[in-house]
């Protein structure tokens, strides 16, 4: 059950002590399992999960049919364990009601078939994480994989026990003080030596018991990260394993037990990676998991009698490694097993220490929104870290950087960068908060960053100040994902410094670019080069006289039959003779001297290197979508701190302002206009953290219709905000008295420049259709 369907290190041959009669099992399975038989002339074959030291488990294979196999061990068990028969019970409720776990196929009381009673439930394939680390994955995907790991937990408490029909299966009320005497009796029956230090925790836990131990959920008892499978490729729960221990009871000693790792003695390296959970990058904090935990039941996050599950939880893992040693000595465990002898006091004593521990599990009051989509601890730190460089450095600086570039508009050094915003770079780099928008460079997530870049958003160079503007970011992304070791040192390294700026060249003038399949801009292939031949528009930060480099994508090859397979990407030095720069496109009849201009550009016979080609011919849309993804998530997040801004404003002008004898927020329709806007930054905010979510966990092409959705949905609702704002400064809000005209035209823009909305909406639509095919057939 907790392996893929290849004979691996999950299983190997059934131990001596686990033998079955292979012959025996075949002919009752051919009798009461339907399509065993259908291939009748294959062979069963038999092979043993080494993972869990409970209830063996079993690998069966006919043909293409599957199947595990659980049964109780055999040999003189503990009083009421290894009850497989609630095992089945359970598994079947839930499977009726669609909460994950293997499909439970029969059940088998008859001893003499195999010696022991089992149950048969369906192969789930998936992934299964031994390690608690989860290494080899990126740090947002792990912390998705935990975050599904507890929602699914806070799921099964949320279960009603009178509709599954589980209203016996245990005893409920006095939960707590049941699995205290259990656990020492068990326990006691199963010492092989004297530790004091259970006697003592045990001693504890009863004169501790929670006031209210009435609490009647159905809980697994064992619930933790091993005991899950997970999708191939996706961060999403398809099933949860092993439900052994489960009852009706206390739901926190669940939450316990599948926290206990955070507090994991460094003495018993038990679990792999188990002892470092906080350590590694992307892992949630024990408090962040309770605060997902907590808003998925609707239930307050402080948490009473925290320390009492905590010690409980490892007074039963300490009974738990007892039995299995004691099964060890009589033959009927593994012989890895003895080891489990020298854990039982570290683990009472941990217990011990956590019983004496006062316990705040509340979260800090933060803005909510972080955790509906959970930040990493380090995103938060960012976040908290740019917002203090926001209010104390570059908010402070804004009017100082806004009057360089009205005195200098007209002048030679029109494109040129104050020298404040060169300062505040050095600042922002010396603190650490620099290429912030690169995963790879900054360990954060999509959902990390894109809070930060919301903040970013609430100025219009801050972006700049953190080495985090457009165009370069896309840029350094290209570089990242499918340059070449040359190119990246040659480009990347330079770019990520600062030391050089960059441009994207891919609009044309001369054809509808909105099908980047109709770019005419020739690239062609002559000996050891390349020769570029077009006409590029709309190339932002062209004019930064720090731009060195630009990535220009053109047609490599007419003759494909293929339409997304003719197009490359390729790497041009600013400097090369050929490229001219031919005039600075305004913006509603002004010139954007902020980030270096909107430049048309010709490519006269430009020859270049073949190696600056970038991935190879024909890839430049593969090239496209990789760097058009996060960058959509970027733009977007910027435009919800832009919205903020205006809001802010519109306020501020709002209480300030009379007309017909009362404050503008008095006139109903401003009121109005204040709350629709925040209701709709809201909106669009949960949008774009789902689509930063769903790159996070099932990558870009998993989160193109949220993407595409929030193209549509942020430059349209922030126009209509900064509109608002402009009517209630008046006059003013036209003038360079505010931001606001600025803004506008800068979101204006982008309904067109990150592809016009009706492309992304003929995207949404397209998708929306294939999904409901989908869920249809998935029916049928």
């Amino acid at each position: 059950m907790k392996a893929d369907a290849s004979h691996g290190p999950e299983m190997g041959e059934v131990l001596p002590q686990h033998k079955l009669d292979c012959r025996s099992l075949e002919a009752y399975l051919y009798q009461h399992l339907p399509d065993f038989g259908a291939e009748p002339e294959a062979k069963l074959t038999v092979a043993q999960y080494r993972s869990g030291q409970s209830n063996p488990t079993f690998y069966l294979q006919k043909g293409f049919q599957v199947y595990v196999l659980r049964k109780k061990p055999p040999g003189l068990l503990l009083p009421k364990a290894h009850k497989i028969d609630r095992e089945f019970q359970v598994q079947k409720a839930l499977f009726s009601i669609g909460f994950p776990v293997p499909k439970p196929l029969l059940y088998c009381s008859d001893t003499s078939v195999i010696g022991t009673e089992f149950y048969v439930m369906e192969h789930v394939q998936g992934r299964i994480f031994r390690d608690f680390s989860i290494p080899g994955v990126s740090p947002a995907e792990r912390s998705a994989i935990y975050v599904a790991m507890i929602e699914t937990l806070a799921q099964l408490h949320s279960l009603n026990i009178q509709s599954l029909q589980l209203e016996g299966y245990g005893r409920g009320a006095g939960y707590c003080k049941r699995q205290v005497l259990t656990w020492t009796k068990q326990y006691q029956a199963a010492a092989h030596q004297d530790i004091p230090a259970m006697k003592q925790l045990s001693d504890w836990l009863m004169k501790n018991l929670p006031d209210n131990d009435n609490e009647e959920n159905l809980i697994h008892g064992d619930f933790k990260l091993d005991n899950i499978v997970f999708h191939p490729k996706e961060s999403r729960v398809i099933a949860v394993l092993d439900w052994e221990l489960s009852t009706i009871g206390h739901p926190l000693s669940d939450l316990a037990h599948v926290s206990q790792f955070y507090f994991w003695p460094r003495t018993v390296p038990l679990l792999n990676g188990g002892a470092y959970l906080q350590e590694n990058t992307g892992i949630p904090s024990v408090e962040e998991l309770i605060s997902i935990y907590c808003r998925c039941r609707g239930i307050n996050s402080n948490l009473p009698n925290w320390n009492f599950f905590l010690a409980l939880s490892f007074f039963k893992m300490a009974g738990i490694a007892q039995g299995v040693y004691s099964r060890y000595l009589l033959g009927n465990a593994s012989e890895s097993s003895f080891w489990f002898a020298n854990t039982v006091q570290p683990l009472a004593e941990t217990g011990l220490r956590l019983s004496k521990r006062t316990f705040s599990t509340a979260l800090p009051q933060t803005d909510t929104t972080q955790h509906l989509f959970v930040q990493t601890r380090t995103g938060q730190d960012v976040l908290t870290r740019v917002k203090k460089f926001m209010q104390q450095h570059i908010l402070p600086a804004e009017k100082e950087v806004i009057e360089f570039y009205i005195q200098n508009q007209n002048s030679a050094d029109k494109w040129k960068k104050p020298l404040m915003i060169d300062k505040l770079k050095e600042m922002a780099k010396a603190e650490g908060l620099w290429n912030l928008f690169l995963p790879a460079v900054s360990g954060l997530s999509q959902v990390d960053y894109a809070l930060i870049a919301e903040e970013t958003g609430k100025c219009f160079f801050a972006s700049e100040v953190f080495n985090c503007q457009a165009p370069d970011t896309g840029n350094m992304e290209v570089l990242h994902l499918y340059g070449s070791d040359k190119q990246k040192q040659q480009w990347l390294e330079p770019l990520l410094e600062g030391s050089i700026a960059s441009c994207f060249c891919m609009t044309e003038p001369d054809v509808a670019s909105s099908d980047a399949s109709n770019i005419e801009c020739s690239i062609q292939r002559d000996g050891d080069s390349y020769v570029i031949n077009g006409k590029k528009w709309w190339i932002s930060g062209a004019g930064n006289p720090k731009c060195k480099i630009a990535i220009v994508m053109g047609r490599t090859n007419s003759n494909s039959e293929t339409r997304h397979r003719q197009h490359s990407m390729i790497l041009v030095p600013i400097d090369t003779p050929g490229v001219e720069l031919i005039r600075p496109l305004s913006v509603f009849g002004y010139l954007d001297n902020l980030h270096g201009g909107h430049f048309e550009i010709h490519f006269n016979q430009v020859r270049v290197p073949a190696t600056n080609l970038i991935l190879g011919e024909g890839r430049g849309f593969e090239i496209a979508q990789g760097r058009l993804g996060p960058g959509r998530i970027h733009h977007c997040m910027r435009t919800v701190g832009l919205a903020e801004r205006a809001l802010q404003i519109m306020c501020e002008r709002a209480k300030k302002r009379v007309a017909f004898k009362k404050k503008l927020y008095s006139h109903e329709v401003v009121a109005h206009w204040i709350a629709e806007s925040r209701i709709a930054i809201e909106e669009i905010r949960l949008l774009i953290l789902k689509a930063a979510h769903s790159i996070d966990t099932r990558g870009i092409d998993g989160a193109k219709k949220e993407i595409a959705m929030i193209k549509v949905a942020a430059p349209r609702t922030v126009c209509k905000i900064v509109d608002r704002a402009i009517q209630v400064c008046g006059g003013a809000g036209l003038s360079q008295d505010y931001p606001l005209a600025n803004m506008y035209a800068v979101i204006r823009t982008l309904r067109i420049a990150d592809g016009p909305d009706e492309v992304h909406l003929s995207t949404v639509a397209r998708l929306e259709l294939w999904d409901q095919d989908r869920r249809l057939k998935s029916k049928v």
